[in-house]
């Protein structure tokens, strides 16, 4: 088609066809496809998101028994752990606990303060477990004083020994030489009383 032989009314007529068609190709595709091509395209991410879930999900199903013994292990440790915190009647559990750890011990301790209330621990927050103080004040030879506290805090992760005072003991005699009187606090965890 030679369009040099068209007359110009038909030219300029052709040309506003074109340039219509052009516009509404235009319209088309900034309207209606882009947008659909990126719609397209959040698809294709989620699609890949969700994809990926699923894998970390079915990884999961297959490691799940993996899971439950690594579970069943922690509860054992903690279960372990928690056997010599304190619990139930807790001034009566530090008294026969504190006698029966220094059995083996020459350590006389003939007074115990009364219990201070479970506080909640100061060190951790939202620690679950609550914290409770007992003074105690006693004798020993200062080699036996050194060896029981020192096996007292490595034996028992859950108690801190504060605020040691010691001094000489003035009740002395010939035979027992070398003895101090001590004072000191022994913090230990105590499980809270199930609400």
């Amino acid at each position: 088609m030679n369009l040099s032989k068209l007359p110009k009314e038909k030219l300029n007529r052709l040309i506003l066809v074109i340039l219509a068609t052009l516009i509404a190709i235009a319209g088309l595709y900034f309207g209606l496809i882009r947008r659909q091509n990126e719609n397209l395209v959040r698809l294709a991410q989620q699609k890949a998101a969700a994809a990926k879930k699923l894998q970390v999900i079915r990884e999961a199903i297959h490691r799940a028994d993996q899971i439950k013994a690594q579970l069943d292990e922690a509860k054992t440790a903690l279960t372990g752990a928690e056997s010599d915190i304190a619990s139930g009647d807790l001034y009566a559990w530090v008294i026969d606990w504190l006698r029966q750890y220094k059995a083996p011990y020459k350590v006389e301790i003939p007074q115990f303060s009364q219990l201070g209330a479970p506080a909640d621990v100061n060190l951790l927050p939202r620690f679950p477990y609550k914290q409770t103080t007992l003074t105690v004040a006693g004798t020993a030879h200062y080699h036996d004083l050194g060896r029981f506290l020192a096996d007292l805090e490595n034996q028992f992760p859950h108690v801190r020994l504060l605020n040691l005072s010691l001094d000489v003991n003035a009740v002395s005699t010939s035979v027992e030489t070398e003895t101090l009187s001590f004072k000191l606090d022994i913090v230990t965890l105590a499980k809270p009383n199930p609400s």
